[in-house]
């Protein structure tokens, strides 16, 4: 069966639709099963905006570029849902829950909170009683044939190895939840990093014990979980280089494609996870559609990752994405893009305060000597803050085994490979972060082409500064080491004629 026929008149629920991936999962939908009968997606209603202008909103953005010129009709199977996954029974109307539970046969749950920080309680709130709400109403559906959870890669990370299983808790997580709730947010906090354990962040965390709860309590439906790694860029579709947030990777690209960020804690020999967004949206369609064909009373998990199939390292990342800004530089650099990775804390330090703040602070000494707002130190401090949230990311390496994408990949046809692509070895890296870093150029930047000559020239001035200025720390660093050296002379010289 081909992948569209599944997906043929049938209804289909999304939450998180308005995020990076749940945009691409709803385009590839459209676009790649066209015979699909309804989309459900349930969408928050924000102040001063219901949620039919938030759709007006998703179907304007550039992913539906081509689906507006080619097949506008399409985007009227799109229906908004008003409900909110940190709410009771979803938020949803007995209306809105009636019409879900009558027509709806495939689930897919990407909605997450992805911050990597330690706000436990809201981590929770999204990542593991809102899968409960979303799995009790999947129950309920009359036609359910599967649901789809998005997870990540990035969870036991006490083990080398993460395979494709559904691993033990150290706590229960409903229990977990009960517990939580009777503390306050000082027990809290006391306690959070304690129950976090070697996780980073409770992103990781509460994804796990989110699995494991799937497994002990909602056996009795057909769920799929699909893990990808670190998600970046579209590689090719449907708008090549796309991507609409600053997160993992895009920050980092953006901030020295700037000429801000000069300095990262990075082992340039570790593997960099990176999966195109694509990779894993055209295996979560797949993954669903398989797991109706063949049941199963287990639920399957697929690593959806690049590490073990086609790696690519941090220093690669970063000679690739280097030689793009050189080509394509963005016209609003403050300064010439170059950036050191180290490990070394001592090595790091020097270079945060001699690249990053000492510019800084000088910059904005100017701002207060002309009127204007200082603003620099206090960028490079919020630079800073989410910049260590990543580091354990590029300064760590796990082999995520991705075996079971390979397996389904070989049972497709032709056609349906070349659709629905999601095999990692089609990457040429060299390519793809080119793509990459002007996608970050076009879409987070905001350049468009006819500023490439303004910025080339802009960057060969760029260029020059840099080396002046370099010049200069290298006269002062000359200067105060003379001046050390017959300090210390001078008080040896002394010593000795004292004796």
């Amino acid at each position: 069966m081909r992948i569209a026929d599944f997906y043929k008149d049938r209804s289909i629920f999304i939450t998180g639709s308005t995020g990076f991936m749940g945009k691409i999962l709803v385009e590839k939908l459209l676009s790649a099963c066209p015979d699909v009968h309804k989309i459900y997606l349930l969408m928050r209603p924000l102040s001063g905006r219901d949620v039919q202008s938030r759709l007006q909103v998703l179907i304007d953005n550039q992913v539906f570029d081509g689906m507006r010129m080619k097949r506008p009709e399409a985007l009227k199977k799109l229906v908004a849902v008003s409900g909110d996954i940190t709410v009771e029974k979803l938020g949803l109307s007995a209306l809105d829950r009636q019409m879900l539970i009558d027509n709806v046969s495939v689930v897919f749950h990407s909605a997450a909170r992805v911050r990597f920080d330690f706000d436990l309680k809201v981590a929770i709130e999204m990542n593991i009683v809102g899968l409960q709400r979303v799995a009790d109403l999947a129950r309920q559906i009359k036609r359910l044939d599967v649901m789809l959870h998005v997870s990540t890669t990035y969870i036991n990370l006490d083990k080398d190895e993460i395979t494709e299983e559904v691993y033990p808790t150290s706590v229960d997580p409903l229990k977990l939840v009960d517990f939580l709730q009777s503390l306050s947010e000082d027990q809290l906090k006391g306690i959070t990093r304690k129950l976090v354990g070697n996780s980073p962040n409770v992103y990781g965390f509460t994804k796990g014990l989110a699995e494991k709860m799937l497994q002990s309590e909602y056996g009795d439906i057909p769920v799929v979980i699909v893990r990808p790694s670190i998600v970046t860029a579209t590689m090719t579709s449907p708008v090549a280089g796309w991507v609409d947030n600053l997160n993992g990777p895009t920050g980092l690209i953006s901030g020295v494609g700037k000429g801000l960020l000069r300095a990262l804690k990075v082992n340039s020999d570790l593997v960099g996870d990176l999966i195109p967004v694509e990779f894993p949206i055209n295996l979560m369609i797949v993954a669903a559609c398989y797991r109706v064909i063949k049941p199963t009373n287990k639920i399957t998990v697929y690593n959806c990752s690049s590490g073990s199939q086609n790696p690519v390292t941090w220093g690669e990342f970063k000679t690739h994405a280097m030689t793009a800004w050189n080509k394509f530089p963005t016209d609003g650099m403050l300064w010439y893009p170059d950036v050191s990775f180290t490990v070394n804390p001592v090595i790091f330090s020097a270079q945060v305060w001699c690249y990053h703040y000492f510019p800084a602070y000088v910059y904005d000494c100017i701002a207060r000597l002309v009127g204007k707002k200082p603003m620099m130190v206090r960028l490079y401090g919020k630079a800073h803050h989410a910049m260590e949230c990543l580091e354990f990311y590029t300064t760590h390496q796990w082999n995520f085994v991705s075996q079971n994408p390979g397996r389904l990949m070989e049972k497709l046809c032709r056609a349906d490979r070349d659709i629905f692509n999601f095999d990692v070895r089609s990457i040429d890296w060299k390519t793809y972060i080119q793509t990459y870093v002007c996608g970050v150029r076009q879409f987070i930047l905001k350049d468009d082409l006819a500023s490439l000559p303004a910025a080339k020239s802009r960057l060969t001035k760029m260029y020059w500064i840099m080396i002046l200025f370099r010049l200069l720390l290298l006269r002062l660093g000359v200067f105060f080491g003379s001046a050390l050296f017959l300090r210390l002379r001078q008080r040896y010289a002394r010593a000795h004629y004292t004796h």
